[in-house]
Formats: C-alpha cells, structure tokens, sequence
C-alpha cells in the first residue's frame, strides 16, 4: 500500500486538513463530505497514516510504501 506516516495524531489532522482544502471540501456548510481522505492510526506499528489516493501527491509530496501489521483474529 503507498501512503503517508504521522508520528501524532495532530499531525495526521494536519494533513487531512490540507487535503480537504485542496479539493475545496466542504463545497456547502452542511455537507456530509467535509475532508477528501481520512487518517487511521496503527496501534500495532505505533504510526498515523493515510492511504493515498490520486492526485494527493499534489499536497502531501511522493507517498512512501506502507506495510500495516494486521490484527491477528483469536
């Protein structure tokens, strides 16, 4: 997967904010879409992170290739 690492939450707010800027979200006050991606955070690996979608390298730069430790289902 290719996407984008924070060390903070905030951080990850950040980018998400930039992001929604960028594609003018929210077009009206009361949209249901107010941000163009989200961020998750990784609790296994300790990382924030958004997966990247097209046209975000605009904002956020070159996304990186992401490895997400998956939960292991008891």
């Amino acid at each position: 997967m290719q996407g984008y690492t924070y060390n903070t939450e905030q951080e990850a707010i950040n980018a998400r904010q930039q992001a929604a800027d960028y594609k003018g979200y929210p077009i009206r006050p009361n949209d249901r879409t107010i941000y163009w991606v989200n961020y998750n955070y990784s609790d296994l690996d300790g990382f924030y992170y958004i997966t990247y979608v097209e046209g975000l390298e605009a904002v956020l730069g070159t996304p990186i290739d992401l490895t997400i430790t998956p939960h292991q289902e008891i």
